[in-house]
């Protein structure tokens, strides 16, 4: 199987190329190489590229033959994802930047056109988390959360659309959470809101933006592997586990995967639309 098509062996021998088979025909390794590249000519903007989903995403886009401008406020861990998609024989520009401030997105928009010529996709990734409840959280951790995870998308978006309305195409995809269509009880209010907030934007910018040839869909992962998941009590990963249908967490490539169909031409008449990534957990 690749890229979700199966192709049987000594059938389209040039697609194959790249590709290590196993006995039944599955590819069992796609490496940079592969002829199967569905960003091919592309140049994307990943934000909150440094680790966890946004780093898969950016990963799985150089695989896929797009130019990735690395956006995050770790810039060490920005260049040493650089230097691996490099030497995976792809373009990657690696670009210190906090999307809550629209200077540096600016600034940063601006290199990355200059960079790669053409900025044809914007995955809104980054965003944080407070602990708590709303007798404990501060004011500063709700404007700060706000702040990066609706006003990010905000900033970034509105500083692409311009370049995208000259193409005559773009591709906009945010990374939303379960959290803004059911709520969350374990971490501080501002996160669903901002989440909620995120795809409300989603859906509005899909309806403005549309007849300008651009895309503007979401995702809304849920029970992720990640660095904060991996804090998690053994006892708390039992039950999210248990109460998930396919009855296992999700990894930041299934997320990555989902982006990825929504970035490329296989969702040429989707727009507006949230995608659950939850393992069924919430199927709505």
């Amino acid at each position: 199987m690749i890229a979700g098509i199966q192709i049987s062996p000594g059938v389209y021998p040039e697609v194959l190329e790249g590709v290590e088979m196993t006995n039944d025909g599955r590819d069992s390794k796609i490496a940079f190489g592969a002829n199967i590249m569905r960003l091919k000519n592309r140049s994307a903007i990943v934000t909150g590229a440094a680790r966890g989903i946004g780093k898969a995403i950016a990963l799985l886009f150089a695989r896929e033959g797009a130019k990735v401008a690395l956006v995050d406020v770790e810039k060490e861990r920005l260049e040493t994802l650089e230097k691996e998609i490099r030497r995976g024989g792809r373009q990657a520009l690696a670009v210190p930047c906090d999307v809550s401030k629209a200077s540096e997105v600016k600034q940063m928009v601006e290199l990355t056109q200059k960079s790669f010529g053409r900025i044809d996709i914007l995955v809104n990734n980054a965003g944080i988390i407070r602990r708590g409840t709303i007798e404990s959280v501060t004011e500063e951790d709700w404007d700060r959360v706000i702040a990066v995870n609706l006003k990010g998308p905000f900033i970034c978006s509105k500083a692409v659309v311009e370049i995208m309305k000259a193409q005559g195409y773009g591709k906009i995809v945010n990374v939303s959470s379960i959290a803004g269509k059911m709520g969350d009880i374990t971490s501080a209010p501002g996160y669903g809101p901002s989440k909620a907030g995120l795809d409300a934007l989603t859906k509005t910018l899909a309806r403005q933006l549309a007849p300008c040839g651009i895309y503007v869909n979401g995702v809304a992962p849920h029970a992720i592997e990640t660095e904060m998941s991996a804090e998690w009590p053994h006892e708390k990963r039992k039950a999210i586990v248990e109460a998930i249908p396919l009855k296992r967490l999700g990894k930041p490539e299934d997320v990555a995967e989902a982006v990825l169909f929504l970035a490329s031409d296989s969702a040429a008449f989707i727009t507006g639309e949230i995608i659950d990534v939850n393992g069924g957990f919430l199927m709505d």
